[in-house]
């Protein structure tokens, strides 16, 4: 079975092939991904998984790779530092029936198991086989404007037993998550004394009869 880059056949993965200097500024998002908290299900060797998310100038190193064990599912649970606006994906694998043929998108379901993988998706796309990184599946950005846990389901592959991975590329902003908003709002509404306003407020009780 032949696996080309060809749109054809009904596929509805809206892969762009694009390549820029600044591709590697791009695919940054790795850097504020909360590696320790990362987590990878059904991975064959235990910490593999974190391994696939790594700088663009190493999408080509085959030594780091995740392989799924009892099937061809993984389920990635990624939690960022921050708030993403998720903006593109880029997904590496082999020429074989390994490469990943579909993968869903869920955001903001920390945890997620397969147990809860039926639930409807907030994307999906349909894989061409990439061992370059030359693809590129755009999100739907008014759905990933705000993300701080992304979760991607490799829902199967092109036939094989198991599925393999290499490089997982994540485009898009980050922006500081603002978790002292409440305190400095806090702050302003005490930092004016209201004691002028009862030499106003005094007064009119004489009138009072």
């Amino acid at each position: 079975m032949s696996h080309g880059h060809s749109h054809g056949g009904g596929c509805a993965c809206g892969a762009e092939r694009t390549e820029t200097p600044e591709r590697g500024v791009e695919y940054g998002l790795y850097q504020k991904i909360d590696l320790h908290k990362l987590q990878c299900l059904n991975e064959s060797l235990e910490g593999s998984g974190k391994g696939v998310f790594k700088a663009w100038e190493d999408r080509g190193d085959r030594s780091r790779f995740v392989e799924s064990d009892d099937d061809a599912e993984l389920l990635f649970n990624i939690p960022f530092t921050g708030n993403v606006k998720l903006k593109g994906i880029i997904l590496i694998g082999e020429d074989s029936d390994a490469h990943p043929s579909e993968i869903r998108l869920f955001k903001n379901v920390p945890q997620m198991s397969f147990d809860d993988v039926g639930r409807e998706a907030d994307q999906v796309f349909g894989l061409n086989i990439d061992t370059t990184g030359e693809l590129e599946y755009p999100t739907k950005i008014s759905r990933f404007s705000n993300v701080f846990h992304l979760s991607i389901h490799i829902s199967k592959n092109f036939g094989a037993e198991n599925t393999k991975i290499y490089y997982i590329g994540l485009r898009g902003e980050w922006t500081e998550a603002h978790r002292h908003e409440v305190t400095i709002c806090n702050y302003e509404s005490a930092a004016n004394p209201a004691d002028h306003k009862m030499t106003q407020i005094t007064p009119q009780s004489h009138f009072i009869s």
